[in-house]
């Protein structure tokens, strides 16, 4: 059974970083696709960055050149570090896995098949 855990969330003020963890247990499934999404009250949940299992990233316009997706994989850590937050970026924050490949670029939630529990994170202005 495969669980993600993330940490690394709370409270910054605008202009500040965070870093996001995601602990990953997988088991024998293999995921294809690793990445990070974030959900706002009244809003669907938005993809954010996305790590592909060849190294492929892709990033949501919104993050393009603040924020970073990465993995370490002798930890099994998903990743992403966000700098020059905005209060826009306010939201609770998701990883998510897929275990088949997907179209490129970051897709819908949908098409990925395992979540973490959820973290906030809150940018002051």
């Amino acid at each position: 059974q495969v669980q993600m855990v993330e940490s690394g969330g709370g409270s910054v003020q605008a202009g500040g970083s965070l870093r996001l963890s995601c602990a990953m247990s997988t088991g024998p499934v293999r995921l294809y696709v690793m990445g990070w999404f974030r959900r706002t009250p009244g809003k669907e949940r938005e993809g954010v960055a996305r790590l592909d299992s060849d190294g492929v990233t892709a990033y949501a316009d919104s993050v393009k050149g603040r924020f970073t997706i990465s993995k370490d994989n002798e930890k099994n850590i998903l990743y992403l570090q966000m700098n020059s937050l905005k209060p826009e970026d306010s939201a609770m924050y998701y990883c998510g896995g897929a275990h088949n490949p997907l179209l490129p670029g970051i897709v819908d939630d949908l098409w990925y098949h395992h979540w973490g529990q959820g973290i906030q994170v809150t940018v002051s202005a």
